[in-house]
This record gives structure tokens, sequence and C-alpha cells, in this order.
């Protein structure tokens, strides 16, 4: 049986749909059971937190998973980043309040959900920086004096807008990517391949 994690919230909701179109019955992921693990014939979904599925698939827990990319970006697991599904589309992105200008010599406060992923951007570009890692309400940080900049991912950039920010610069592109444990993908390469190729055909 190939094992697959997925996330919970709206990327899980499309993993489903996805799934759905391959010709998977699908209805006792949609009817509102909170059950965590369920099979799906020949293939076991195992629903995590979005964060939480590269751990899964490192381990060997789950065979393959999908995941944003932009927690790939952060987390850098140890595992094949397979193919890219297409949804789920967002930047991973530098914003800040509209006019803004670098500090220059100053050190660059930056606020982040995405720490690492900030860290080794600015210091990719020789900026110095202080990284302010927060969990949530990024926006408000740098309306209130806590950072200069923030380091998110936007998606239609309509919260931004809001609050009085944009987008400065963009540090890479994100969507759902299916990845896969090393060792799964060595022993069960063909039932991987073959759910890709219905997934690519779809």
């Amino acid at each position: 049986m190939l094992k697959m994690a997925i996330p919970t919230g709206r990327m899980g909701e499309a993993v489903i749909e996805a799934l759905e179109r391959t010709g998977l019955d699908c209805r006792q992921l949609k009817n509102g059971s909170r059950k965590l693990i369920q099979d799906l014939g020949s293939l076991q979904i195992i629903r995590v937190k979005p964060s939480d599925v590269a751990v899964y698939v490192e381990h060997g827990v789950a065979d393959v998973g999908i995941i944003g990319k932009d927690i790939l970006l952060e987390t850098e697991p140890d595992v094949f980043e397979l193919f890219d599904l297409g949804f789920g589309a967002c930047r991973m992105s530098v914003a800040a309040p509209k006019g803004y200008e670098d500090p220059g010599k100053e050190i660059l406060r930056v606020a982040t959900k995405y720490p690492h992923t900030a860290t080794k951007h600015f210091a990719a570009k020789n900026r110095p920086t202080e990284i302010i890692a927060l969990n949530g309400s990024i926006e408000i940080a740098p309306l209130v004096g806590l950072s200069h900049v923030i380091v998110d991912i936007v998606e239609t950039g309509t919260t931004l807008r809001e609050n009085g920010l944009e987008i400065v610069e963009v540090i890479a592109p994100s969507s759902a990517r299916c990845i896969a444990n090393k060792a799964s993908y060595q022993f069960k390469r063909d039932e991987i391949d073959a759910l890709l190729d219905a997934w690519s055909e779809k």
C-alpha cells in the first residue's frame, strides 16, 4: 500500500479534488470525518498539519506527501521533490510599506514566519539583518515599527494592499509539490510514478 501524507486545510481539499480527478473514490475524505488515516483502495491517506508533511515523509511514515514549496524552502527536508501540482500558487516575497527605502547602513529588521528562508535570502545579498520570528499577523510588524520589512507568502496581495504594504522583491514562486521518501522512491517507484502519471494527465 502506498502511503500519502496530505495537509489539512485548503491545500488538502485541493489534493482530494486532484485525487478524485484520477478516478479515486474520495467520498470518505469529504464527508466531514475527523479520521486522520483513511484507505482509498491501495492508497492510504494520512492527514497532518501542513508544516508536518515533510517530517512524515522524511522519516518514512509516508511514502509521498503534498506540501507547499514555501515549507520546503524553509525546512529543507531530505526528500525528493518530484512534481509541481500547480495549485496553491503564491510567491515568497519581501514586502514593505509603500514608499519604502532600504535604511542603508542600519541593520535591516525582518519579521517573518520563515526565518531560515529570510536569513538565507539576505545573507546571499550580504545584507545584515535582524530576523524577528512571528507566527501570525506578519503585516502589522512594519506598521508598528517592529520591523522594516516582512518576508511572507503572498497569494493575491489583498492583505498587503489593505494594510498599506507592497511587494518589493519576490524570493521564489511557491505551489503544491509532491515529495517522496528517498527509500520509498527506490522500492515503490512504479507505484509512485503511476500516481504522478495519473495526475499529469488530468
